[in-house]
């Protein structure tokens, strides 16, 4: 992929669909980004990491992919940058390890939240507390893309920076 503007567009191209749509946060809206379908193009995921990886800081000990979308893009992440990967669940299992996070220790660790794309934060925010709860200290967050619905200024309260590599603006410009 030559450009950010040119995965801009085709990531629109690929996962921007059009209809009735209820999103995570509760809201209504006529457009999406079905994130599955730009995370199952093993080129346009690739692509998409590559990208991602500037927005990876230094001091980062672990990545945190984000059940379900961001750990495609996180497992990607992991393999270009060589940090290693967390699964974090929505919600610790009951049986089993019962841990909301796979794959490593948490306590201690500086860890990098992945997520694909972010409405309001609500998922990041749950993932956040959970986290800190096991002793985390979380760097920023990245994602995909920012619908630009208050995502920021939610994360920003729970003193979360949000790293997007796309705002929605982008993405439709890209895709006029």
């Amino acid at each position: 992929m030559a450009d950010k503007t040119e995965l801009a567009r085709r990531i629109y191209d690929t996962a921007h669909i059009t209809g009735d749509f209820t999103l995570r946060s509760g809201a209504k809206s006529h457009e999406y980004f079905d994130k599955y379908l730009f995370e199952a193009d093993p080129e346009l995921l690739k692509h998409i990491a590559i990208f991602l990886v500037p927005l990876v800081p230094a001091g980062i000990d672990a990545l945190a992919g984000l059940e379900m979308g961001g750990i495609p893009i996180a497992t990607m992440l992991s393999q270009l940058t060589g940090l290693p990967l967390l699964f974090i669940r929505k919600k610790a299992k009951d049986y089993g390890t019962c841990k909301i996070a796979e794959g490593g220790l948490v306590k201690g660790r500086k860890l990098l939240i992945v997520e694909d794309v972010v409405t309001s934060g609500g998922a990041i925010l749950d993932a956040a507390k959970a986290l800190r709860e096991e002793g985390a200290i979380l760097g920023p967050v990245i994602c995909v893309i920012d619908r630009e619905s208050g995502g920021p200024e939610k994360l920003a309260e729970a003193k979360l920076e949000l790293k997007p590599l796309f705002t929605m603006s982008e993405l439709k410009k890209a895709g006029a």
